[in-house]
């Protein structure tokens, strides 16, 4: 953590206000659910696992390099995305790949694992804020009050993000829907979903507000004109800046920067100045 970053809302050059904002669009792992928090350390290794195979004399920290940049690279995109990457980098080093789809339900099998005592946490009547960004039903709340139709939109599988969504409660606050990825990657995308929403009439593109963790998301909605907040949140307790993803989220063009939305007020009255 860099100590000189603000803790709390930071405002970017040129931020726009969402005043006109008729949409809602949000990311789901890392921008309101932390069940999956720590995904990474389970989808790392077993890409190192799979590369050091092809025993190229690469150290395990050489390879660890490797596979965390194209790993952060393409977070936000579905996940099969990760996969194909890792297939093209064990065909690089003159291995056999396996199908990419076989990647990832391999991953999907080692996550399920590691956070199979969330879910049974949350299926026991646990506490659901536990496992959410803090802030996120109020700022939901808020949306909500304003007439905003909601969309949340997912690189992670429709299948398991649904079920997610359902035991953190915040389903019902999508009107507009809850989107994850297809086995048919190319048939859903956030972006194919802005698309959708824009074709339809339903807003112009600067009038969508986006959420989110990932770069992916915060360059679809900046593309089109909207106004995106970037959740750069230090996952676990979640009440600092984490650099890195600041300074990732911000290079795609964020208006605003939170760790959290306990500073729900302050980021409002800038998102919808009176």
């Amino acid at each position: 953590m860099n100590p000189t970053l603000p803790q709390s809302l930071e405002i970017l050059p040129g931020a726009g206000s969402a005043s006109g904002a008729k949409v809602a669009l949000f990311d789901f792992d890392g921008t309101l659910s932390l069940i999956r928090a720590g995904w990474a350390d389970v989808m790392v290794p077993m890409m190192v696992e799979e590369l050091a195979s092809t025993k190229t004399g690469e150290s395990e920290a050489e390879l660890s390099a490797i596979v965390r940049d194209f790993v952060d690279r393409l977070t936000g995109k579905q996940t099969i995305y990760q996969m194909f990457e890792l297939a093209s980098q064990v065909e690089k080093r003159g291995g056999t790949p396996a199908e990419p789809l076989v990647y990832k339900r391999r991953y999907l099998d080692l996550l399920q694992e590691r956070i199979a005592g969330r879910l049974k946490e949350l299926e026991d009547g646990g506490s659901k804020e536990k496992y959410m960004v803090p802030g996120s039903l109020e700022l939901l709340e808020l949306l909500r009050s304003r007439g905003m139709t909601l969309y949340l939109a997912s690189g992670t599988d429709e299948s398991y993000m649904k079920a997610e969504a359902d035991l953190l409660g915040v389903t019902p606050y999508f009107n507009g829907g809850v989107f994850g990825a297809l086995d048919d990657y190319k048939s859903f995308s956030k972006k194919i979903l802005i698309e959708r929403i824009i074709a339809g009439a339903e807003c112009d593109g600067h009038e969508i507000l986006g959420f989110g963790d990932g770069y992916v998301e915060i360059e679809n909605v900046k593309s089109v004109g909207g106004v995106a907040v970037g959740v750069a949140t230090d996952e676990g307790e979640c009440l600092v800046i984490d650099a890195w993803k600041r300074n990732r989220l911000a290079g795609v063009g964020a208006d605003y920067i939170v760790p959290n939305y306990l500073g729900l007020a302050e980021l409002g009255r800038h998102l919808f100045p009176a």
